[in-house]
C-alpha cells in the first residue's frame, strides 16, 4: 500500500510553506533549505529585496546548477560509451588474432 503524502513545514526566504510529499521529511528540508540560500544569495548580491524577483533570479541560478550539472553528467557518460566502445574492439581484434593462430 502507497504511503500517505504528509505535509511538512519549512521557511523559506522569511515565508513558512506547508509542502506535501511522501518520504523522507529531511530531503525535503534539504530542497527548502538550498532555495532559501539560493534566494538569500541573491537577494544579497543584488540588493533586491521584491520576494518575486529574488524567486525569479534564484531560480534561474538552479536551473543553472542543474543543467551544468546534467551536461557534465552527460558528457562523462559520453567518455565512458567511448572508452567501453574502445576496449570491445581491442578485445574483439585480440580474439580474432586468437583465433587466427
Amino acid at each position: 500500500m502507497a504511503e500517505e503524502p504528509k505535509f511538512h513545514q519549512v521557511e523559506i526566504f522569511g515565508q513558512s510553506y506547508n509542502l506535501r510529499g511522501e518520504g523522507d521529511t529531511t530531503y525535503i528540508t534539504e530542497v527548502a533549505a538550498y532555495v532559501d540560500k539560493m534566494m538569500r544569495e541573491v537577494s544579497a548580491n543584488t540588493g533586491i529585496a521584491d520576494t518575486l524577483k529574488v524567486a525569479i533570479l534564484a531560480s534561474l541560478n538552479i536551473a543553472d546548477d542543474y543543467l551544468t550539472l546534467k551536461q557534465a553528467s552527460s558528457s562523462k557518460g559520453d567518455d565512458a560509451n567511448k572508452s567501453i566502445s574502445s576496449l570491445i574492439k581491442k578485445i574483439d581484434l585480440c580474439l580474432a588474432e586468437e583465433k587466427g593462430r
